[in-house]
C-alpha cells in the first residue's frame, strides 16, 4: 500500500508539470509493465525465483500507483488544458464567468495603505462567456485576483457572476486560468446551510478576538480555525524562522487535539466504546466544518484521524497502511495535493509520528527517562526530522531551533486550541462568555508569540542549504543515512560529539562575525552590474524591493544572500531594461505580493515584460501615482515624484521615474530612480524646505552628470549608495557629482567597488557594512 500510495503521489506530481497526453502515455506504460508483472508473479509467464516472487508485488503496486495516479491527473489536465479555455486565456480575453467559490478569499499580505487588500479567491468555473458571446461550460478551476470589498464576505459554496479580463496561470497545479475580476461580483443564490453556519462561528470567533492584543489575537483563530487575516507580519515570520508555521494552519495534530478532547471526556464519564467512538466522530465532523471542509482540511482531517486512530489502539504498525490508503485516496480525488507542500509536510509530519517517535520514546524510557518527558520529547523532534527535506528544499535553511521550540510550544497547543474552540462555539449563543473564554485561550497564543520572537532572533538558529529538489534530496539521503548508522551506538556517540562541536564552534563565529546580512540593516544596494536593486528590510525573510536590475540570475542571487522569501512589494520605478530585465528573477522561488509600477507606460518592452511576468505569477499590478502611501512591517513608504508628467526631456522615462522616500527603523531613505536634472529640479521646486532630507541617498541614474545641485544639497545625505556596474560604457559614476556629495561630509559606496552595501542602524549611529566584490559570485 505504501507503494502504491507514493507512487501515485509522484505521478500526479509529475504530471502536473506535463500535459494531458505525456501523462495518459505514462499511465498506459505503467499498465501494460504492470500486467506483464503480475502474470509472470502467477506463474502464468516463466517462473519467478521465491526472492523476485517475495519482493515483486511492491513492483506491481508502484505500477498500479503509477496507473492510478496518471490516470486520475490526465483527467483533471484534459479540463485545466481544454483548448476553448487556453485560447481565450492566451488572448488575455474579456470574459464574464460564473463561477462557485472552493475557498474564502484571502488578502493579499503587506497590501497598499489607504486601499482595500487585493482578494484572491480559489473559484471553479460553471460556464464562461467571451466578449464575442461565445459560451464554453468547463468545470476548470480558476484563481481571482479582485480588490473589490464586496468578495470579502464570500463563503464556499457561492455561486456567482463576475466580469474580468483572463491571465495565464503560473503553472504546476490543475488551475486553468487567472481572472482579473473588475467590479463586485453578483450573487447567485447562497451557499449551503453548513457553510453559512460556519461563516457565523467564525466571525464571532474574530469579534471574541477583537479586544485582544494584536499578536495572541490575531495567532489564535489562526490556531483554531486558519483564519489568518489578523496575524501581524512579525509574527508569521517568526514562526516561519522557528519551523512552528504548522500552528498557523489548521492540520491534523488541531484535528486531534479536539477530538482527543472528546474521547478524554468520553472515557472521565465512563461511556462505552460505541458513545465515545460516536461522539469522536460528531466532534470530527462538526470541526471541520467550523474550518470549513476544503481540500487542506479533509486533508488534515483524515490525517489526524489516522494518528488519532494509532494513539487510541496502540497498533501504529496499523496505522502505517491506513496512512499509505488515505494519502492515494486523497491524491487520486484531488491530483493538485500532490504539489501541496502543506501536504507533503502533513504526511511526513503524520509518519514521522508513526514511524519514529514511539522507537525514540521507548529508547529515553529505558535510559530513564520519564514517561510524559519522553513522548515530549520524541513526538516534535520525529515530527520535526520527517519535514525538515521538504522545508530545506522550500526555504533553503536548516533550522536548529525548531526542535526546542516546537518542544516549548506542546505544552501550550492543546488548551489555546481548546478553548479557542470553546470561544468560536460560544458565540453564537452566548457573546460575552465567549470573550472570556477567547482572554483565557490568549495566554497560551501569548506564550507561542513569546517562543516564536526570541527563538527567531537566536544566533546560527537557521542555517544555509541548498533549496529546491537538489537540496531536499540531499537532506534526505544524510538523514537516511543517519537513521541506519545510528543503530550502532558508536556511530550514536561520533554524531552527538560531531555535532555539539560543529555547534559551538560555528556559534562563536556567527555571534562575532555574523555574515551576510549584517544585524540592524535598513537598505542594501545589490550589486547586479549596471541596474539598480535596492532592499528594504519588512520582517526577517520578507523585504521591498525598487527595481529589478538587468539579469534574473544576478538579483536572485542577491535576495537569496539576504533570505528573503518573500517580497511585499516589488516597485518598478521605470521601464528601462536595467531596472526591468531581472524581474524574472525577483520572483524564482518566492512569493511577489504587489508589484507597483509608474504611470509613464514607455519603454514598452518593459512594461509588457513586467505586466507579463506578474500575470504569470497572479500578483496584481498598480500603476502608483504621487502621494500613494504604502506600510507593512517597520517599512513605511511614499511615492513623491515625479510631480507631473515630464514631458520634452532628456529622456522622458527617466525623467518619470517614480521617487521614494522611506522611513525604515527611524532612518530616512531617499530612492530616486533614474531621475535626472528635469525631474530633480521640479521635485526641488514644489515640495518643502525638509521634503527631500533624507539619512540614505540612492544616488539618481547610477551617480550619472545630469543630477541637480541643489537638489543634492537639499538632501544632505550621511550615506550615499550608488548602484554601478564595472566597467561600464556611459562613464557612470561621474566623479565631480562623488566629489560633490564627498565635500558635503557623505560616505559613498558603489556597488561596482564594494559589492553588496548595507546601510545599519546601531545605538551610535548609522554605519555601513560592504560585501565586497568577492562575495557576490557570478551567477
Amino acid at each position: 500500500m505504501a507503494g502504491l500510495a507514493v507512487a501515485a503521489w509522484l505521478t500526479a506530481l509529475a504530471g502536473l508539470h506535463l500535459d494531458a497526453r505525456r501523462t495518459l502515455l505514462l499511465a498506459i506504460a505503467a499498465t501494460g509493465f504492470a500486467g506483464v508483472a503480475t502474470l509472470h508473479l502467477l506463474g502464468l509467464v516463466g517462473r519467478p525465483a521465491p526472492a523476485v516472487r517475495r519482493h515483486g508485488w511492491i513492483a506491481v503496486a508502484i505500477l498500479i500507483g503509477v496507473v492510478c495516479g496518471g490516470a486520475a491527473t490526465s483527467a483533471r489536465l484534459v479540463v485545466r488544458d481544454a483548448d476553448p479555455l487556453r485560447v481565450l486565456v492566451e488572448a488575455r480575453a474579456r470574459v464574464s464567468a460564473d463561477l462557485v467559490v472552493r475557498d474564502d478569499p484571502r488578502p493579499v499580505r503587506g497590501g497598499i495603505a489607504g486601499r482595500p487588500p487585493t482578494l484572491l479567491v480559489a473559484a471553479r468555473l460553471v460556464t464562461l462567456t467571451g466578449s464575442d458571446g461565445q459560451r464554453i461550460t468547463t468545470p476548470a478551476r480558476v484563481l481571482v485576483l479582485a480588490d473589490d470589498p464586496a468578495w470579502r464576505g464570500l463563503l464556499p459554496g457561492q455561486r456567482l457572476t463576475v466580469d474580468g479580463r483572463l491571465a495565464q496561470p503560473r503553472g504546476g497545479d490543475l488551475t486553468g486560468a487567472v481572472l482579473m475580476a473588475v467590479g463586485a461580483p453578483m450573487r447567485l443564490g447562497s451557499p449551503s446551510v453548513l457553510q453559512r453556519a460556519a461563516g457565523r462561528l467564525r466571525a464571532g470567533l474574530q469579534r471574541a478576538c477583537a479586544p485582544l492584543p494584536a499578536d495572541p489575537g490575531g495567532l489564535l483563530p489562526g490556531l483554531v480555525v486558519g483564519d489568518t487575516s489578523r496575524l501581524p507580519d512579525t509574527v508569521e515570520e517568526d514562526f516561519r524562522a522557528t519551523g512552528m508555521t504548522h500552528l498557523n494552519a489548521v492540520s491534523g495534530s488541531n484535528v486531534a487535539i479536539v477530538v482527543g478532547a472528546v474521547l478524554l471526556l468520553a472515557r472521565w464519564a465512563r461511556a462505552g466504546p460505541a458513545l465515545a467512538v460516536g461522539l469522536c466522530g460528531l466532534a470530527l465532523v462538526g470541526f471541520v466544518i467550523l474550518v470549513r471542509p476544503s481540500p487542506s482540511v479533509v486533508r488534515a482531517a483524515t490525517m489526524g484521524a489516522v494518528g488519532l486512530a494509532a494513539l487510541a489502539a496502540g497498533r501504529t504498525r496499523a496505522a502505517v497502511p491506513a496512512l499509505a490508503a488515505a494519502v492515494a485516496v486523497l491524491v487520486l480525488v484531488d491530483p493538485d495535493l500532490a504539489g501541496d507542500a502543506g501536504f507533503a509536510l502533513s504526511v511526513l509530519a503524520t509518519g514521522g509520528l508513526l514511524l519514529l517517535a514511539p522507537g525514540w520514546r521507548d529508547g529515553l524510557r529505558r535510559r530513564g527517562v520519564p514517561p510524559g518527558a519522553a513522548e515530549a520529547l520524541a513526538v516534535p523532534a520525529a515530527a520535526q526530522l520527517a519535514c525538515s527535506p521538504v522545508i530545506a528544499g522550500l526555504t533553503g535553511t536548516v533550522s536548529l531551533v525548531a526542535v526546542p521550540a516546537n518542544l516549548l510550544a506542546v505544552p501550550a497547543i492543546a488548551p489555546a486550541t481548546v478553548l479557542g474552540v470553546a470561544a468560536a462555539v460560544a458565540s453564537s449563543v452566548w457573546p460575552d462568555g465567549a470573550e472570556v473564554l477567547a482572554w483565557l485561550a490568549h495566554w497560551p497564543a501569548w506564550w507561542l508569540v513569546l517562543v516564536a520572537r526570541y527563538g527567531a532572533r537566536l544566533p546560527a538558529g537557521n542555517l544555509p542549504w541548498p533549496d529546491g529538489v537538489s537540496g531536499a534530496l540531499l537532506l534526505s539521503a544524510l538523514t537516511v543515512a543517519l537513521l541506519v548508522a545510528s543503530r550502532r551506538p558508536l556511530v550514536r556517540r561520533l554524531v552527538a560529539v560531531c555535532t555539539v562541536a560543529v555547534v559551538l564552534g560555528a556559534l562563536p563565529v556567527r555571534v562575532i562575525a555574523p555574515g551576510w546580512p549584517p544585524d540592524g540593516w535598513v537598505v542594501v544596494a545589490c550589486a547586479v552590474g549596471q541596474g539598480d536593486t535596492v532592499l528594504l528590510p519588512v520582517a526577517a525573510g520578507r523585504a521591498v524591493v525598487v527595481d529589478a536590475g538587468p539579469d534574473p540570475a544576478a538579483v536572485d542571487a542577491c535576495l537569496r544572500r539576504l533570505g528573503v522569501r518573500r517580497v511585499s512589494l516589488l516597485v518598478i520605478s521605470h521601464f528601462h531594461v536595467d531596472h526591468t530585465g531581472g524581474v524574472s528573477g525577483v520572483f524564482r522561488g518566492r512569493q511577489v505580493d504587489t508589484v507597483l509600477v509608474p504611470q509613464w507606460p514607455e519603454p514598452a518592452a518593459g512594461r509588457d515584460l513586467v505586466r507579463a511576468t506578474a500575470a504569470v505569477h497572479g500578483t496584481p499590478v498598480a500603476a502608483a501615482p504621487t502621494g500613494w502611501h504604502f506600510r507593512a512591517g517597520s517599512v513605511d513608504l511614499t511615492v513623491i515624484g515625479p510631480p507631473y508628467p515630464m514631458r520634452g526631456t532628456r529622456s522622458d522615462p527617466n525623467n518619470n521615474s517614480l521617487v521614494l522616500i522611506a522611513t525604515v527603523d527611524r532612518v530616512r531613505i531617499l530612492l530616486t530612480g533614474d531621475a535626472e536634472v528635469e525631474e530633480q529640479r521640479a521635485l526641488w521646486e514644489r515640495l518643502p524646505l525638509d521634503g527631500l532630507r533624507a539619512d540614505v541617498l540612492k544616488v539618481a541614474h547610477h551617480g550619472s552628470a545630469y543630477q541637480d545641485a541643489a537638489f543634492l544639497d537639499a538632501v544632505r545625505p550621511a550615506v550615499a549608495l550608488v548602484p554601478v556596474g564595472a566597467g561600464n560604457t556611459y562613464g557612470h559614476p561621474n566623479e565631480s557629482v562623488l566629489a560633490r556629495l564627498a565635500r558635503g561630509g557623505t560616505r559613498v559606496l558603489r556597488t561596482d567597488v564594494d559589492g553588496d552595501v548595507a546601510v545599519v542602524r546601531s545605538p551610535r549611529g548609522l554605519a555601513v557594512v560592504r560585501a565586497g566584490v568577492d562575495r557576490v559570485r557570478a551567477p
